[in-house]
């Protein structure tokens, strides 16, 4: 089955076909890096994170594009409220939204532009559109004149709906109430960047146009880029707005297709920091590791908006759990061949626009028929190499199941009660090499009231929580 994805423009699963062949470039919207990253910031990357991986998995090579923005409101208030350096505020939460997408295995981006290191690029562009009576200028800011493409609105169709105009700040000196900053004049205490036009900084939409022309553009092509991805509230006016400055200052379209992930609500309510209800991942991952809460918020499709509540968490890692049994059922034993059916039936549910529901629930017949098949053969080597290439897919399509299977259930465990634990592992060892077993039995007793269960291998004793 060939990959089909739905397009937010057009509203409808469509086959994915590259600008270049077997070359897949994607740009996603990445954070404002001012706090800690929240539960929208995962699931989000997640999504995308998913994508990468199906489109390597048919056989593209992906340049997957993820900025940072590193100049901002938020960023300045912050400078205003710690008297820490802009550098020091960006380069901290860049360093832990770093760490928090290793916790969730995330792949590798590509490309991680930042806007302060992209100035040049966007005043080229912006004196590009002032030159073209595109862009003009007004006693606060330099603003692109939407009247002046006519395909604005064309990428959400929001543009004429009065309560996404209410979003659009007043100001008498523009020419629309569309029209939006490009480039901020300089304020009192403000961070501010020479320019043609004047001291100031880059306004939010023109930093990906920017970053997208110097980075990845094809300049030979009706499309730059072949995808642009978000949360779905950046459609408007976040990217509708990119498009009409890339498609006025370049003549191109910014992007082949467009895709979008639903928000997170919190027991029922959009995830907003004003309603103070916004989870911050670091806070959750205290309490549960990043390959749960991924599974988690894979269970639903990345179009959905997504209902997190902890019993619900709870119920997702019991269905995870039960894959990590199965992989000790099988620990130690080296993969053989896949089974074709099995890979199959997963790559054709994500190539249909990445429906991890079906590929779930074809994890789990997967898993219950490898159970019922080594209880009626425990011993079945072939079985068992079958079920590890298995293990193996599933790792490295969908990002989980890739923790050892004893390590995984001794998360929440603190280093203090993990060294008494192997110190008890160590005791026992050797009160059976002296075949001391009583002693033995007896430590074993109190590992087991610690809630600890050791199984003895090939491979040396390993353990677990019970």
């Amino acid at each position: 089955m060939l990959l089909h994805i739905y397009d937010s423009v057009k509203k409808e699963k469509v086959e994915f076909n590259s600008i270049i062949p077997n070359v897949a470039k994607i740009y996603v919207c990445g954070p404002t890096v001012y706090d800690d990253s929240h539960l929208g910031h995962a699931r989000s990357a997640i999504a995308f994170d998913l994508l990468h991986r199906v489109l390597k998995a048919n056989d593209y090579e992906v340049i997957m594009t993820k900025n940072f923005t590193d100049i901002d409101d938020k960023i300045i208030k912050k400078m205003n409220e710690t008297s820490k350096s802009l550098e020091e505020i960006t380069t901290n939460y860049i360093n832990t939204y770093k760490a928090d997408m290793k916790a969730l295995n995330i792949l590798d981006n590509t490309i991680e532009p930042k806007a302060t290191e992209n100035l040049e690029i966007m005043k080229d562009m912006i004196s590009n559109l002032i030159s073209k009576d595109i862009a003009y200028k007004t006693s606060d800011s330099v603003y692109f004149d939407t009247s002046k493409d006519n395909s604005y609105g064309t990428l959400s169709h929001k543009v004429n709906d009065k309560n996404s105009q209410a979003r659009v700040e007043a100001n008498l000196e523009k020419r629309n109430p569309s029209d939006f900053a490009l480039w901020k004049f300089a304020k009192t205490n403000d961070v501010s960047f020479e320019a043609p036009f004047g001291l100031g900084r880059p306004g939010w939409h023109i930093e990906c146009s920017a970053m997208i022309e110097k980075h990845l553009a094809y300049k030979d092509s009706e499309f730059q880029i072949d995808i642009h991805g978000g949360g779905a509230d950046l459609l408007f006016p976040h990217h509708e707005n990119e498009a009409a400055q890339t498609r006025c200052s370049s003549g191109q379209n910014l992007a082949k297709y467009w895709m979008h992930n639903g928000f997170v609500n919190i027991d029922g309510e959009k995830m907003s920091k004003s309603l103070g209800n916004s989870f911050f991942l670091k806070d959750v991952l205290k309490s549960y590791s990043g390959e749960i809460i991924r599974f988690y918020l894979m269970s639903a499709h990345y179009r959905a908006n997504f209902n997190f509540n902890e019993e619900d968490l709870i119920a997702s890692k019991k269905r995870l759990d039960k894959l990590y049994r199965l992989k000790k059922r099988v620990y130690a034993i080296e993969p053989s061949d896949l089974n074709i059916k099995f890979s199959e039936e997963i790559f054709n549910a994500l190539n249909d626009d990445i429906n991890t529901s079906k590929a779930f629930s074809i994890i789990d017949e997967m898993i219950g028929n490898a159970n019922d098949k080594l209880d009626a053969n425990p011993k079945d080597k072939n079985l068992k190499k079958e079920i590890v290439a298995n293990i193996l897919f599933i790792n490295n399509i969908l990002g989980i199941g890739f923790n050892d299977a004893f390590e995984y259930f001794q998360f929440g465990i603190d280093e203090k009660t993990k060294n008494k634990i192997e110190q008890l592992i160590n005791e026992r060892n050797e009160a059976k090499k002296q075949k001391d077993f009583l002693s033995a039995d007896a430590i074993r007793d109190e590992l087991t009231k610690l809630e600890i269960s050791v199984m003895d291998t090939t491979n040396g004793v390993v353990w677990e929580k019970i």
